[in-house]
């Protein structure tokens, strides 16, 4: 869970800061998604500006984050009325949204352990809650792609004998396309980058040297 805090607190410092320096194993660089679609889907708020509260919601939730009223905790929110508050998946605090009708009316920084006040701020930025964010219209037109390749494949399993194989594959792959299509989102996501990024056959997939500007130094 630390590992994968610290892989989102990377790729969002890299969108946002000219200091950055990030020291990683090489698990930790490959298996990415698209850096546009992640920078795409930052929810920025500034205090003072009109933002429609359930379109905000909306955006959490298409951004891979899960609404706990309850506990918070990374890649989680909750709502209390008029207030929502958001723990990016790339940290440890959280922020507390009050808003008076669309209006934004105050952006707090606290610790949600403790609940102790630790800054207010003028505007936030909330990144994406995974590597991996997809659109709809993306999903949708991966999803079709997918199961053709599954069903190839699982005939040229059947064909050669291999029956347990071919179900297993059809299983698994039929259970995936099921929770792309209702959440946007499976276990193992990655293993699809290629179709969801629309890149061709025996292409590299994107990497966290993907996210750096053009002028970096390894």
């Amino acid at each position: 869970d630390d590992i994968a805090r610290l892989r989102l607190a990377a790729t969002s410092a890299l969108f946002t800061r000219r200091d950055a320096v990030v020291v990683a194993s090489v698990s930790c660089i490959y298996g990415l998604g698209s850096p546009e679609e992640w920078r795409e889907r930052v929810l920025i708020l500034d205090v003072g500006e009109e933002h429609d509260r359930d379109l905000v919601l909306r955006k959490l939730i298409d951004s891979q984050y899960v609404r706990n009223d309850a506990v918070l905790g990374r890649g989680r929110f909750r709502v209390r009325g008029d207030v929502v508050e958001i723990q990016p998946a790339n940290q440890e605090t959280a922020y507390r949204v009050s808003f008076f009708g669309d209006e934004v009316e105050q952006i707090t920084h606290f610790d949600p352990v403790s609940g102790e006040i630790l800054t207010k701020l003028d505007n936030v930025a909330i990144w994406p809650a995974t590597e991996y964010v997809t659109s709809k219209p993306t999903v949708d037109r991966a999803v079709g792609e997918i199961r053709h390749e599954m069903s190839e494949r699982v005939k040229e399993l059947e064909s050669e004998g291999k029956m347990l194989e071919a179900h297993r594959l059809r299983q698994r792959t039929e259970y995936d396309l099921e929770m792309l299509k209702e959440l946007g989102f499976c276990n193992g996501i990655e293993n699809y980058s290629r179709i969801l990024e629309g890149r061709p056959p025996g292409s590299h997939p994107f990497t966290l040297l993907d996210y750096f500007s053009n002028d970096f130094v390894v």
